[in-house]
Protein backbone atom coordinates (compact mmCIF):
# COMPACT_ATOMS: atom_id res chain seq x y z
CA UNK A 1 0.00 0.00 0.00
CA UNK A 2 1.00 3.46 -0.77
CA UNK A 3 -0.10 6.72 0.78
CA UNK A 4 -0.80 10.19 -0.61
CA UNK A 5 -1.63 13.36 1.54
CA UNK A 6 -3.98 15.50 -0.56
CA UNK A 7 -2.14 19.00 -0.58
CA UNK A 8 -4.91 20.59 -2.51
CA UNK A 9 -7.73 19.87 -0.11
CA UNK A 10 -9.92 22.26 -0.06
CA UNK A 11 -8.60 24.49 -2.63
CA UNK A 12 -8.82 22.11 -5.72
CA UNK A 13 -6.25 21.59 -8.27
CA UNK A 14 -4.90 24.99 -10.55
CA UNK A 15 -4.41 23.12 -13.77
CA UNK A 16 -5.04 24.45 -17.49
CA UNK A 17 -7.11 21.15 -18.65
CA UNK A 18 -9.51 21.42 -15.29
CA UNK A 19 -10.07 25.20 -15.82
CA UNK A 20 -13.69 24.85 -17.83
CA UNK A 21 -14.44 21.21 -16.28
CA UNK A 22 -17.69 21.24 -14.50
CA UNK A 23 -17.32 20.33 -10.63
CA UNK A 24 -19.36 17.02 -9.49
CA UNK A 25 -22.64 17.62 -9.46
CA UNK A 26 -23.45 16.95 -5.41
CA UNK A 27 -27.40 17.02 -5.42
CA UNK A 28 -29.29 13.93 -5.36
CA UNK A 29 -32.63 15.22 -5.40
CA UNK A 30 -33.10 14.98 -9.11
CA UNK A 31 -31.90 11.25 -9.29
CA UNK A 32 -33.83 9.87 -6.27
CA UNK A 33 -37.78 11.72 -7.11
CA UNK A 34 -36.76 9.56 -10.67
CA UNK A 35 -36.28 6.36 -8.44
CA UNK A 36 -38.79 6.50 -6.55
CA UNK A 37 -41.39 6.13 -9.11
CA UNK A 38 -38.98 3.16 -11.04
CA UNK A 39 -40.65 -0.34 -9.73
CA UNK A 40 -37.90 -1.80 -9.48
CA UNK A 41 -35.43 0.47 -7.63
CA UNK A 42 -35.53 -0.02 -3.71
CA UNK A 43 -33.29 1.50 -1.23
CA UNK A 44 -29.75 -0.55 -0.64
CA UNK A 45 -29.46 -1.69 2.44
CA UNK A 46 -26.32 -0.37 5.23
CA UNK A 47 -25.02 -3.41 7.19
CA UNK A 48 -22.97 -3.42 10.15
CA UNK A 49 -19.78 -5.32 10.33
CA UNK A 50 -18.70 -5.56 14.01
CA UNK A 51 -16.27 -8.47 13.19
CA UNK A 52 -14.69 -6.77 10.68
CA UNK A 53 -14.42 -3.63 12.19
CA UNK A 54 -12.49 -5.39 15.35
CA UNK A 55 -10.14 -6.88 12.96
CA UNK A 56 -9.50 -3.11 11.59
CA UNK A 57 -9.25 -1.85 15.30
CA UNK A 58 -11.93 0.48 14.95
CA UNK A 59 -15.07 0.94 17.04
CA UNK A 60 -17.72 0.48 13.70
CA UNK A 61 -17.81 -0.56 10.32
CA UNK A 62 -20.57 0.18 7.82
CA UNK A 63 -21.08 -1.50 4.56
CA UNK A 64 -23.39 0.06 1.92
CA UNK A 65 -24.44 -3.23 0.30
CA UNK A 66 -24.93 -2.43 -3.96
CA UNK A 67 -25.30 -5.86 -4.75
CA UNK A 68 -29.25 -5.65 -5.36
CA UNK A 69 -28.92 -2.20 -7.15
CA UNK A 70 -32.15 -2.45 -9.35
CA UNK A 71 -31.38 -5.87 -9.81
CA UNK A 72 -28.33 -5.59 -11.76
CA UNK A 73 -25.59 -5.88 -9.35
CA UNK A 74 -24.05 -2.51 -8.83
CA UNK A 75 -24.18 0.97 -8.05
CA UNK A 76 -23.28 1.71 -11.98
CA UNK A 77 -27.44 1.21 -12.37
CA UNK A 78 -27.61 4.22 -10.86
CA UNK A 79 -25.49 6.35 -13.44
CA UNK A 80 -26.41 5.44 -17.05
CA UNK A 81 -30.11 5.05 -15.58
CA UNK A 82 -30.10 8.84 -14.33
CA UNK A 83 -28.99 10.01 -17.93
CA UNK A 84 -31.50 8.20 -20.37
CA UNK A 85 -34.58 8.51 -17.91
CA UNK A 86 -33.97 11.91 -18.07
CA UNK A 87 -33.53 11.68 -22.04
CA UNK A 88 -36.79 10.16 -21.71
CA UNK A 89 -38.54 12.11 -19.50
CA UNK A 90 -38.07 15.12 -22.53
CA UNK A 91 -39.26 12.68 -25.96
CA UNK A 92 -35.55 12.03 -26.81
CA UNK A 93 -34.59 8.59 -25.47
CA UNK A 94 -36.34 6.74 -28.37
CA UNK A 95 -34.61 8.37 -30.74
CA UNK A 96 -31.15 7.24 -29.54
CA UNK A 97 -28.30 4.64 -29.95
CA UNK A 98 -26.17 4.89 -26.94
CA UNK A 99 -22.86 4.08 -27.62
CA UNK A 100 -20.20 3.05 -24.70
CA UNK A 101 -17.07 1.37 -23.88
CA UNK A 102 -16.77 -0.53 -20.53
CA UNK A 103 -14.99 -3.09 -18.35
CA UNK A 104 -18.30 -4.43 -16.39
CA UNK A 105 -21.14 -3.17 -15.03
CA UNK A 106 -21.35 0.30 -16.76
CA UNK A 107 -22.50 -1.01 -19.86
CA UNK A 108 -24.87 -3.17 -18.26
CA UNK A 109 -26.52 0.06 -16.92
CA UNK A 110 -26.28 1.54 -20.21
CA UNK A 111 -27.81 -1.73 -21.93
CA UNK A 112 -30.59 -2.27 -19.52
CA UNK A 113 -31.59 1.55 -19.16
CA UNK A 114 -31.66 1.16 -23.52
CA UNK A 115 -34.04 -1.15 -23.12
CA UNK A 116 -36.41 0.08 -20.49
CA UNK A 117 -36.62 3.71 -21.99
CA UNK A 118 -37.06 2.46 -25.81
CA UNK A 119 -33.28 3.06 -27.03
CA UNK A 120 -30.98 1.06 -28.19
CA UNK A 121 -27.19 0.13 -27.17
CA UNK A 122 -23.35 -0.45 -28.40
CA UNK A 123 -21.50 -1.56 -26.19
CA UNK A 124 -17.57 -1.99 -26.91
CA UNK A 125 -15.68 -4.23 -24.98
CA UNK A 126 -11.94 -5.13 -24.87
CA UNK A 127 -10.37 -8.98 -25.59
CA UNK A 128 -9.63 -9.26 -21.46
CA UNK A 129 -13.98 -8.93 -20.44
CA UNK A 130 -15.03 -12.51 -20.30
CA UNK A 131 -17.30 -13.89 -22.80
CA UNK A 132 -20.00 -14.51 -19.58
CA UNK A 133 -20.14 -10.66 -19.53
CA UNK A 134 -20.61 -10.37 -22.76
CA UNK A 135 -23.43 -12.72 -23.06
CA UNK A 136 -25.54 -10.15 -19.81
CA UNK A 137 -25.09 -7.63 -22.13
CA UNK A 138 -26.61 -9.24 -25.35
CA UNK A 139 -29.10 -10.07 -22.85
CA UNK A 140 -30.25 -6.74 -21.99
CA UNK A 141 -30.39 -6.28 -26.07
CA UNK A 142 -26.92 -4.71 -26.36
CA UNK A 143 -24.98 -4.88 -29.79
CA UNK A 144 -21.66 -5.81 -28.43
CA UNK A 145 -18.87 -5.13 -29.94
CA UNK A 146 -15.00 -6.56 -29.30
CA UNK A 147 -11.92 -3.76 -29.77
CA UNK A 148 -8.84 -3.32 -28.63
CA UNK A 149 -6.39 -5.38 -25.82
CA UNK A 150 -7.47 -2.53 -22.93
CA UNK A 151 -10.46 -0.50 -21.76
CA UNK A 152 -8.73 2.67 -22.98
CA UNK A 153 -8.55 0.86 -26.41
CA UNK A 154 -12.10 0.00 -26.52
CA UNK A 155 -13.07 3.29 -24.89
CA UNK A 156 -11.04 5.11 -28.34
CA UNK A 157 -13.12 2.55 -30.67
CA UNK A 158 -16.15 3.51 -28.97
CA UNK A 159 -16.04 7.17 -29.60
CA UNK A 160 -14.69 6.67 -32.86
CA UNK A 161 -17.95 4.87 -33.94
CA UNK A 162 -20.77 6.88 -31.92
CA UNK A 163 -19.20 9.40 -34.40
CA UNK A 164 -19.04 8.03 -37.37
CA UNK A 165 -22.82 6.52 -36.62
CA UNK A 166 -24.56 9.44 -34.92
CA UNK A 167 -24.88 7.22 -31.99
CA UNK A 168 -24.50 8.95 -28.38
CA UNK A 169 -21.51 8.44 -26.74
CA UNK A 170 -22.15 7.44 -22.92
CA UNK A 171 -19.29 7.17 -21.28
CA UNK A 172 -18.60 7.45 -17.08
CA UNK A 173 -14.91 9.03 -17.66
CA UNK A 174 -15.02 12.52 -19.15
CA UNK A 175 -12.46 15.03 -20.57
CA UNK A 176 -11.51 18.21 -22.13
CA UNK A 177 -15.26 18.87 -24.74
CA UNK A 178 -17.04 15.97 -23.26
CA UNK A 179 -18.70 16.49 -19.66
CA UNK A 180 -22.05 16.92 -20.23
CA UNK A 181 -23.45 13.55 -20.48
CA UNK A 182 -21.10 12.03 -17.27
CA UNK A 183 -21.46 15.37 -15.60
CA UNK A 184 -25.22 13.84 -15.67
CA UNK A 185 -24.29 9.94 -14.89
CA UNK A 186 -22.07 10.96 -12.00
CA UNK A 187 -25.08 12.96 -10.42
CA UNK A 188 -26.82 9.73 -10.35
CA UNK A 189 -24.05 8.09 -7.82
CA UNK A 190 -25.29 10.61 -5.63
CA UNK A 191 -28.41 9.01 -5.13
CA UNK A 192 -26.66 6.30 -3.23
CA UNK A 193 -24.87 8.49 -0.78
CA UNK A 194 -27.79 10.44 -0.18
CA UNK A 195 -29.24 7.18 1.06
CA UNK A 196 -26.36 6.59 3.68
CA UNK A 197 -26.59 10.02 4.87
CA UNK A 198 -30.31 8.68 5.85
CA UNK A 199 -29.63 5.45 7.25
CA UNK A 200 -26.73 6.75 9.44
CA UNK A 201 -27.83 8.11 12.74
CA UNK A 202 -24.16 9.92 13.20
CA UNK A 203 -21.48 11.01 10.49
CA UNK A 204 -18.56 8.50 9.55
CA UNK A 205 -15.76 9.58 11.02
CA UNK A 206 -13.52 8.12 8.04
CA UNK A 207 -15.25 6.76 3.94
CA UNK A 208 -13.39 4.63 1.87
CA UNK A 209 -14.21 5.17 -1.77
CA UNK A 210 -12.74 2.74 -4.62
CA UNK A 211 -12.13 4.68 -7.78
CA UNK A 212 -11.67 3.51 -11.28
CA UNK A 213 -11.72 6.80 -13.62
CA UNK A 214 -13.22 8.49 -10.05
CA UNK A 215 -16.96 8.78 -10.55
CA UNK A 216 -18.17 7.05 -7.94
CA UNK A 217 -15.79 8.55 -5.71
CA UNK A 218 -16.13 11.86 -6.97
CA UNK A 219 -19.79 11.74 -6.34
CA UNK A 220 -20.03 10.53 -3.25
CA UNK A 221 -17.31 12.53 -1.85
CA UNK A 222 -19.32 15.80 -2.93
CA UNK A 223 -22.52 14.79 -1.64
CA UNK A 224 -20.72 13.63 1.60
CA UNK A 225 -19.23 17.19 2.14
CA UNK A 226 -22.28 19.03 1.38
CA UNK A 227 -24.40 16.38 4.24
CA UNK A 228 -21.46 16.43 6.77
CA UNK A 229 -18.88 19.59 5.62
CA UNK A 230 -15.04 18.65 7.13
CA UNK A 231 -15.96 15.92 9.44
CA UNK A 232 -15.35 12.78 7.86
CA UNK A 233 -11.94 12.08 6.66
CA UNK A 234 -12.25 10.80 3.23
CA UNK A 235 -9.93 8.27 1.55
CA UNK A 236 -10.01 7.30 -2.26
CA UNK A 237 -8.37 3.92 -3.19
CA UNK A 238 -7.06 2.63 -6.59
CA UNK A 239 -5.43 -0.34 -7.64
CA UNK A 240 -1.24 -0.15 -7.53
CA UNK A 241 -1.51 -0.63 -11.33
CA UNK A 242 -4.09 1.87 -12.39
CA UNK A 243 -3.23 5.16 -9.90
CA UNK A 244 -4.73 7.44 -11.96
CA UNK A 245 -6.15 9.73 -9.47
CA UNK A 246 -3.09 9.29 -7.42
CA UNK A 247 -0.71 9.53 -9.67
CA UNK A 248 -2.42 13.10 -10.72
CA UNK A 249 -2.82 14.77 -7.39
CA UNK A 250 1.13 13.06 -6.59
CA UNK A 251 2.14 15.08 -10.39
CA UNK A 252 -0.65 18.23 -9.94
CA UNK A 253 -1.63 17.26 -13.54
CA UNK A 254 -3.83 14.95 -15.39
CA UNK A 255 -1.29 12.15 -15.92
CA UNK A 256 -2.31 8.62 -17.46
CA UNK A 257 -0.79 6.21 -15.87
CA UNK A 258 0.64 2.61 -16.90
CA UNK A 259 1.28 -0.95 -15.96
CA UNK A 260 0.16 -4.30 -15.94
CA UNK A 261 -3.63 -5.43 -15.80
CA UNK A 262 -5.33 -5.65 -12.21
CA UNK A 263 -7.01 -8.55 -10.52
CA UNK A 264 -9.24 -5.27 -9.67
CA UNK A 265 -10.93 -5.11 -13.11
CA UNK A 266 -13.80 -2.39 -12.49
CA UNK A 267 -10.97 -0.38 -10.53
CA UNK A 268 -8.14 -0.81 -13.88
CA UNK A 269 -8.76 2.47 -15.44
CA UNK A 270 -5.37 4.14 -16.18
CA UNK A 271 -6.43 8.16 -16.67
CA UNK A 272 -8.87 9.81 -14.83
CA UNK A 273 -11.89 11.37 -15.22
CA UNK A 274 -11.36 14.68 -15.10
CA UNK A 275 -14.72 15.94 -13.71
CA UNK A 276 -13.77 13.41 -10.69
CA UNK A 277 -10.25 14.64 -10.58
CA UNK A 278 -11.45 18.13 -9.68
CA UNK A 279 -13.98 17.13 -7.39
CA UNK A 280 -11.40 14.66 -5.49
CA UNK A 281 -9.01 17.16 -5.27
CA UNK A 282 -10.98 19.35 -3.72
CA UNK A 283 -12.99 16.97 -1.15
CA UNK A 284 -10.51 13.79 -0.78
CA UNK A 285 -7.88 13.76 2.14
CA UNK A 286 -6.19 10.90 1.36
CA UNK A 287 -4.90 8.63 -1.85
CA UNK A 288 -4.27 4.84 -1.54
CA UNK A 289 -3.00 2.57 -3.85
CA UNK A 290 -3.58 -1.02 -2.66
CA UNK A 291 -1.19 -4.34 -3.82
CA UNK A 292 -3.19 -7.09 -5.91
CA UNK A 293 -2.54 -9.35 -2.88
CA UNK A 294 -4.39 -6.50 -0.45
CA UNK A 295 -7.44 -6.53 -2.73
CA UNK A 296 -7.78 -10.51 -2.29
CA UNK A 297 -6.90 -10.49 1.28
CA UNK A 298 -9.95 -8.00 1.31
CA UNK A 299 -12.48 -10.41 -0.76
CA UNK A 300 -11.23 -13.15 1.79
CA UNK A 301 -12.26 -11.94 4.91
CA UNK A 302 -15.50 -10.06 3.36
CA UNK A 303 -16.83 -13.46 2.21
CA UNK A 304 -17.34 -15.29 5.67
CA UNK A 305 -19.07 -11.97 6.90
CA UNK A 306 -21.83 -13.03 4.05
CA UNK A 307 -20.25 -9.97 2.18
CA UNK A 308 -19.38 -11.71 -0.88
CA UNK A 309 -18.09 -9.72 -3.82
CA UNK A 310 -15.27 -8.91 -5.80
CA UNK A 311 -11.35 -7.42 -5.71
CA UNK A 312 -13.35 -4.12 -7.19
CA UNK A 313 -16.45 -4.54 -5.26
CA UNK A 314 -14.30 -4.77 -1.91
CA UNK A 315 -11.36 -2.59 -2.85
CA UNK A 316 -12.64 0.27 0.14
CA UNK A 317 -12.89 -2.43 2.45
CA UNK A 318 -9.20 -4.29 1.67
CA UNK A 319 -7.97 -0.92 2.10
CA UNK A 320 -8.94 -0.14 5.50
CA UNK A 321 -8.07 -3.93 6.74
CA UNK A 322 -4.26 -3.48 5.36
CA UNK A 323 -4.10 0.43 6.70
CA UNK A 324 -1.45 -1.03 9.08
CA UNK A 325 1.36 1.22 9.29
CA UNK A 326 -0.97 4.55 7.65
CA UNK A 327 -3.56 4.57 10.48
CA UNK A 328 -1.48 7.51 12.52
CA UNK A 329 -1.22 8.92 8.90
CA UNK A 330 -4.69 8.32 8.15
CA UNK A 331 -6.29 9.56 11.99
CA UNK A 332 -7.85 5.90 12.57
CA UNK A 333 -8.00 4.75 16.21
CA UNK A 334 -10.35 2.69 18.49
CA UNK A 335 -12.67 5.08 18.13
CA UNK A 336 -13.55 5.30 14.46
CA UNK A 337 -16.56 4.71 12.38
CA UNK A 338 -15.44 3.77 8.64
CA UNK A 339 -18.14 3.49 5.95
CA UNK A 340 -17.14 1.53 3.07
CA UNK A 341 -19.09 0.20 -0.34
CA UNK A 342 -19.26 -3.00 -1.70
CA UNK A 343 -19.57 -1.62 -4.79
CA UNK A 344 -20.81 -5.06 -6.82
CA UNK A 345 -21.91 -8.23 -6.27
CA UNK A 346 -19.32 -10.82 -7.20
CA UNK A 347 -20.79 -12.27 -11.08
CA UNK A 348 -18.22 -12.82 -13.81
Amino acid sequence: MDHLSNPFRTIGLDHPDLANIPWPSANASVTSELLARCPVAATTPLQAAPELAARSGIAQLYVKDERSRMGLGSFKALGAANVIAQHAQSGTAADQTYVTASAGNHGLSVAASARVFGARSRVFLAESVPESFAQRLRKEGAEVVRAGNTYEESMSAAEENAQLTGGTLLSDSSWVGYTDLPHLLMEGYTAMMAEVVAQMSEPPTHIFLQAGVGGLAAACAAHARQAWGDAPIIIVVEPEFAPALYGSIAGSAPVTSEGPASCMGRLDCKAPSLIALKGLARDADHFLTITEKEAQVGVARAEPAGLTSTPSGAAGLAALLAAGSHRNALQIDTNARALVILSEAAVA
